[in-house]
């Protein structure tokens, strides 16, 4: 629509935004009107109209099998267009136009904003099916009668109320219809069952929905204005009631058809299991969180034993194999502790790697500076775990391995996104500028623990390679490249 608008007629943004508006809004014009709805606005010379959105209704068959959106149609060749659009009102005169073999009646309506009428509606009902309207029918064609009126005159849709069309009620879900005093008119079956879940035993019709919603939410539950005036349709408002076990979501649309009020339409959906899952979803997220929590408390615990065994053993290989299995219990413990602030099983691995950097760097204060460049990005809790104890084993290996006792020097774990969204991958290396790798050393047969473990992580778990190359001037280059799963960022 932004684009069709902005080739071909002269509105400008703020105009623009009253149709976006309008359009979030009309799928309820159509279901009440049994109608498909097409938006046509002049172009910027007068001559023609494009049509720039479209709408059918979920409620009768259509009146299009074809898109329209895109189509120029000369001025004059649809008279009620031209009506609507000069005269500011709403065009029905005229017979039923057919269209492959169907009866169509066409109905114009003007679309108003500050007094200006912007564009035309065109409101194309299928008469084919047409039979004997029904109660629900009628106040279904009542509604859209006002609001098409309200349209018309620039008071609807409401500005500052963004509607979420998937996330509110529609006139399929539940109706209901209240006069000026607040009062129900009328009320669809599907509405009417509804209020019998929150434990409605009585008719809703000739009761103030307001009170009767009051009456049965428990007074422990404060809502906001007050739960009776917002269910008195004055003002458009999205909200729900609970009472006995039930949710029903309502949305209060005012009606003022000629500038007074004349009552509201009310449309409401029965959410209870709804938000009985949503309850579930967070009870299981907190769960979750709270098992990280623990899994994290219970890592520092065994880090803290080993720590102390570590003290207290005389062989000072023996000591060094318990702090080195001190960092690889403390790199799994940052992860669990990440993922216990989350609400779901990703974490964003650049604070765990400038962590286990931090970590790592406690066992040469002072000698070798570490630092991080570019960025891992948010990975999966199944990749962040191996991956947080590769980074250990390799940061580790280059501080012990690569640096004499009092040699300076600097280690950087650099970190790039690459691929396509269907193939990304995670490119890694860990370089540093210590004295470099022994002319007959082979990464892949090395017998150190710390090599092993980063193999058996990277290819076996994590489906990646890992190589270990001179550097391009001093010292040691690791590099690492895993796949990152499909879809994620």
């Amino acid at each position: 629509m932004n684009d069709l608008v902005r080739q071909h007629t002269a509105l400008d943004d703020s105009d623009l935004e009253w149709l976006h508006l309008l359009v979030s809004e009309w799928q309820l014009l159509s279901d009440l009107s049994f109608a498909d709805l097409v938006l046509w606005i002049p172009t910027s010379d007068g001559t023609r109209y494009v049509s720039v959105a479209q709408m059918r209704p979920n409620t009768g068959p259509t009146s299009y099998q074809n898109d329209m959106v895109g189509h120029l149609v000369p001025r004059g060749r649809r008279p009620m267009l031209d009506a609507a659009l000069d005269e500011g009102r709403i065009v029905r005169e005229g017979d039923p136009e057919w269209r492959e073999e169907v009866p169509v009646r066409v109905e114009s309506i003007p679309v108003r904003r500050d007094g200006r009428v912007l564009g035309v509606i065109a409101r194309n009902t299928n008469l084919l099916t047409v039979r004997t309207p029904s109660r629900l029918e009628l106040t279904y064609l009542q509604s859209a009668s006002d609001l098409a009126q309200m349209i018309a005159s620039g008071a609807f849709p409401f500005p500052g109320q963004q509607v979420d069309m998937d996330a509110s009620p529609r006139a399929g879900d539940g109706m209901v219809r209240l006069d000026a005093d607040g009062v129900v008119q009328y009320a669809s079956p599907n509405a009417l069952s509804a209020f019998h879940r929150l434990g409605l035993a009585a008719d809703l019709v000739g009761h103030h929905l307001g009170e009767t919603a009051a009456q049965l939410a428990p007074s422990r539950a404060p809502v906001d204005e007050g739960l009776a005036k917002l269910a008195s349709g004055w003002a458009p408002r999205e909200f729900e009631v609970e009472a006995n076990g039930g949710v029903i979501q309502l949305r209060v649309i005012p009606l003022k058809p000629k500038g007074s009020h004349i009552g509201s339409l009310v449309l409401l959906r029965d959410v209870t299991e709804l938000r009985r899952r949503e309850r579930e979803l967070i009870t299981k997220d907190a769960t979750i969180r709270e098992i990280h929590h623990r899994v994290k408390n219970n890592l520092q615990t065994v880090a803290a034993l080993l720590r102390l065994q570590a003290r207290r053993i005389g062989s000072a290989e023996g000591r060094e194999a318990l702090e080195e299995a001190v960092r690889r219990v403390g790199s799994i413990a940052i992860v669990h502790e990440t993922l216990s602030q989350n609400l779901d099983e990703r974490v964003e691995f650049d604070e765990i790697a400038d962590r286990v950097l931090a970590m790592v760097a406690e066992i040469s204060p002072g000698r070798v500076t570490t630092r991080r460049t570019g960025r891992f990005g948010i990975l999966d809790a199944e990749v962040a775990t191996p991956l947080s104890m590769v980074l250990t084993e390799l940061l580790q290996n280059a501080l012990e391995h690569g640096f004499g006792p009092g040699e300076q020097g600097t280690v950087e774990v650099t970190a790039v996104r690459g691929g396509t969204r269907a193939d990304a991958r995670l490119l890694i290396s860990v370089q540093d500028d210590g004295r470099g790798l022994p002319a007959d050393f082979d990464p892949h047969r090395a017998g150190n623990l710390g090599l092993q473990i980063v193999r058996t992580l990277v290819e076996g778990e994590l489906g990646g390679r890992f190589d270990m190359v001179p550097a391009a001037e001093r010292g040691t280059r690791v590099v690492l490249d895993l796949p990152v799963r499909p879809g994620k960022p």
